[in-house]
């Protein structure tokens, strides 16, 4: 069995730090199958999350949310997700088979970790996590695309009765005070979250629409297209052909179509749609067509954004993105990235990914360990 390679030593400040040969940041599927190529490489690593427990970025999410692709597509490298190929996990089933996947490869994962800066002293990288330093020869940032929620500035203007969460807050209806619901963002989560609010309250859902999927999710129709679609996706709509490079990077920024809760399910749920909310008046959320709504609660479904403020290495462009080809970054030998959208593909940063990037990743930095140790 493959051992981490840990050395304590002390430095000039009395300052104790443990040194790896690979540092993995971020234990979800991006960083567990990291660990699983690096592990079968006999390349020694430790994974940090900042998790309590490993798939506790899934059992945060909230009660009722099933994961999208079927069980057949949702399996991480090594082992598929034990479940019928045709059902759809629920996210505790999805975080329970993520820690069973650490242990069942034997992963080196240390919990309850938050990175707070990476950095580089001489040749070593420097990861600093509270009062905890960690050196290392190289660095997998795996913390993935979506991982900081994103809320509009304008929020903080809005009249502190009405009851405000990011979506990645919400967990039931339980939560929301009585009134009506306001779904900030049309996409998968502000639909199926307004569909299961709107049984307990009239929802307004506001945003343009995103689109749906041409077959119903779920259905034999779709076990027939899925396969067709995750053939383009993973692929066609890749960095390594010119159709890819036209249109994977518009594909990515469009963001996907409605899948499970299309618009006659909104609209039969009693789902009201309406406009962008563009601002704030008086207190209350302003619609692109200058309505005034005035909700007792609002879930922004507005995303995330990538925040990597945390890395201080000159590795980003000017629009604030790591610069790297698949995932190695040239102005850093020694440094990854893993999990970003459109990393290479447009599957790279979901589930039926099945770490074809973390295999290419541990295959580079293998060959970045036999070239020094010749």
């Amino acid at each position: 069995m493959t051992t981490t390679h840990i050395d304590r030593r002390q430095d000039s400040s009395d300052e104790q730090r443990e040194r790896f040969d690979t540092i993995v940041i971020g234990g979800g599927q991006a960083g567990l199958t990291a660990g699983y190529h690096l592990k079968r490489r006999g390349l020694p690593f430790v994974i940090l999350d900042r998790h309590d427990r490993i798939g506790d970025a899934w059992r945060t999410r909230w009660d009722s949310l099933r994961i999208f692709t079927p069980a057949s597509y949702s399996g991480l490298p090594g082992w598929r997700f034990p479940a019928p190929a045709s059902s759809f996990p629920t996210k505790d089933e999805m975080a329970d088979y993520l820690e069973a996947y650490a242990a069942r490869f034997e992963l080196t994962v240390r919990n309850g970790v938050t990175v707070d800066r990476l950095s580089k002293t001489g040749d070593r990288f420097v990861v600093e996590a509270g009062e905890s330093v960690y050196e290392a020869d190289h660095v997998i940032v795996a913390t993935g695309a979506h991982h900081t929620p994103s809320v509009p500035e304008f929020a903080r203007e809005l009249d502190p009765r009405i009851l405000q969460l990011h979506s990645s807050d919400y967990r039931s209806p339980a939560q929301l005070r009585d009134g009506d619901v306001l779904l900030v963002g049309a996409g998968n989560s502000g639909a199926e979250i307004g569909y299961e609010l709107s049984t307990s309250r009239h929802a307004w859902l506001a945003g343009p629409d995103v689109g749906q999927i041409p077959v119903p999710h779920g259905s034999r129709r779709s076990r027939v297209v899925f396969p067709i679609v995750f053939f383009m996706f993973h692929n066609v709509l890749t960095k390594g052909n010119p159709i890819g490079r036209r249109v994977g990077p518009k594909k990515a920024a469009d963001g996907d179509q409605l899948i499970r809760r299309r618009r006659r399910d909104l609209e039969a749920a009693g789902v009201e749609r309406v406009p962008r909310v563009v601002g704030v008046r008086d207190g209350l959320p302003l619609l692109e067509d200058d309505r005034v709504l005035d909700p007792a609660n609002i879930v922004w479904c507005t995303g995330y954004r990538q925040d990597f403020s945390w890395i201080d290495l000159p590795v980003f462009g000017e629009d604030g993105l790591p610069q790297h080809e698949r995932g190695v970054v040239p102005a850093e030998p020694g440094l990854y990235f893993l999990g970003l959208v459109f990393q290479y593909s447009i599957s790279s940063d979901v589930l039926p990914n099945r770490g074809r990037d973390a295999g290419y990743i541990a295959k580079h930095l293998a060959g970045q360990v036999a070239e020094r140790s010749r």
